[in-house]
């Protein structure tokens, strides 16, 4: 064991781990499900869940992971000799590569919008310019795939350097600056005029959204945004020393989720709200709605360069994540042999993920149960995949593993213990159960 790669410090691990959180979900989803769901209510929600629910969790996979000190197959087989359990661990690795296969396709995306934004064509006076730029660019089956197999090229070169000298390296300088740029922007979009009624939108609650169903989409963006249920944290703390306390680091990591989901929204709805958009546009809120608000701010054309290296960032870290289970996981014990594996894993994803990449293209046509093979792939890890690997890990966490074990994993206060101990074994699964009922019914 004295061969397998640690994380060298206790921030790095944190930044790595937050890293892998805050993707596409809280930069992007987040925007998007707040401004269809009220705003302030979903955003109060939201950080009630992610504290209550997603928390707990996450906890739990840091247990699972640091006792194991291995891939998830062979953690859940070390902590649970001769029972099925280990078929959790092979779950996280097949939704994890699945995830990765269209999570790749987005981050083409971001590559090729950067690369318009650097070289200055992403600004026109054309009304439908950035609609039908982004269509344009989804139907382009060349240029999305070479960019989806480019953006992969990054995550495998991060990947090939082991835990040290990629990962948590990587993560150490993007996190911090994912924080500056998102602070550059924020105040860059609270200073235009009339960008307080975006704050208003944000902070002042609307009571008439406290339904059930704002409650449900709130607790599945927080349950998401963590990146539990596919073995990803686990497999991050596998790498982590005893002396780290994993309540407070799974603390750490939450808290800087919501900021940046938070940070994220004013970046956002003032902007929206100040130069007349409205905030329930889905995907276009970021391809299509944010080129067009900095067009019209000063200096737009260098703030939106910015903004998509910030994207970008937020992606690479969440695909690091996601490529890491799946390598670790076909490496096994053979540690030497990092790169090869980093290589292959990566290569079959990239082939995966090609018929996501040309489902706006030419196999539009082409349905999975009235799904786009991208939106298909989508639902089977969001609404199916990691509900069930959460729901698992919460029962292996809090009935699997005895109490003493979980003592020694988590050496806090009783009362806090105790607390800890009630929402993984109770709280956490009828909320999950909850989400994966409700993702059925959508």
């Amino acid at each position: 064991m004295s061969n397998r790669d640690q994380f060298a410090s206790k921030i790095g691990f944190i930044l790595a781990a937050a890293g892998s959180a805050i993707g596409l979900g809280a930069i992007w989803k987040f925007p998007y499900m707040a401004g269809t769901n009220g705003g302030s209510v979903f955003i109060l929600l939201f950080i009630l869940c992610t504290l209550v629910i997603g928390l707990p969790i996450l906890v739990a996979e840091f247990m699972i992971g640091r006792r194991g000190k291995s891939d998830a197959v062979t953690s859940f087989k070390k902590q649970a000799p001769g029972k099925p359990w280990f078929l959790t661990g092979w779950m996280g690795f097949i939704f994890s590569a699945i995830i990765l296969s269209f999570y790749s396709v987005v981050g083409g995306w971001i590559l090729s919008y950067l690369i318009r934004s650097v070289s200055f064509r992403l600004s026109s006076n054309e009304k439908d310019f950035f609609a039908n730029l982004f269509t344009d660019l989804t139907m382009n089956t060349w240029e999305v795939i070479i960019a989806q197999g480019a953006f992969l090229l990054i995550i495998i070169l991060i990947i090939s350097s082991g835990i040290q000298n990629g990962v948590e390296k990587a993560s150490k300088w993007m996190m911090p600056l994912l924080f500056i740029f998102f602070v550059i922007l924020a105040i860059r979009s609270l200073t235009l005029d009339g960008a307080m009624d975006g704050v208003k939108f944000m902070f002042v609650p609307d009571w008439s959204y406290l339904t059930g169903k704002t409650f449900l989409l709130a607790l599945g963006q927080a349950f998401f945004s963590l990146s539990v249920g596919v073995a990803a944290m686990l497999t991050y703390a596998s790498y982590l020393k005893k002396e780290v306390n994993l309540g407070s680091s799974a603390l750490n990591v939450a808290w800087m989720n919501i900021g940046i989901s938070i940070l994220a929204g004013l970046v956002i709805f003032p902007a929206v709200f100040a130069l007349g958009f409205t905030p329930n546009q889905g995907p276009g809120l970021v391809f299509i709605i944010i080129p067009a608000v900095f067009q019209q701010i000063p200096f737009g054309s260098i703030f939106v360069i910015f903004f998509f290296i910030l994207l970008l960032f937020a992606t690479i870290t969440s695909a690091i994540a996601m490529l890491e289970i799946v390598v670790a996981t076909a490496m096994g014990d053979k540690y030497n042999q990092r790169k090869k594996f980093a290589w292959i894993c990566g290569i079959g994803i990239f082939i995966i993920g090609i018929p996501s990449a040309l489902s706006f293209g030419i196999l539009s046509d082409v349905k999975i149960f009235g799904r786009s093979i991208f939106d298909f792939a989508d639902f089977v890890t969001s609404s199916i995949g990691m509900p069930i690997g959460a729901l698992l890990v919460a029962i292996f966490a809090g009935y699997q593993l005895k109490r003493a074990e979980q003592m020694e994993e988590l050496p806090v206060k009783p009362w806090i213990f105790n607390i800890w101990r009630i929402l993984v074994r109770y709280v956490a699964p009828i909320a999950i159960i909850i989400v994966f009922i409700q993702g059925f019914r959508n």
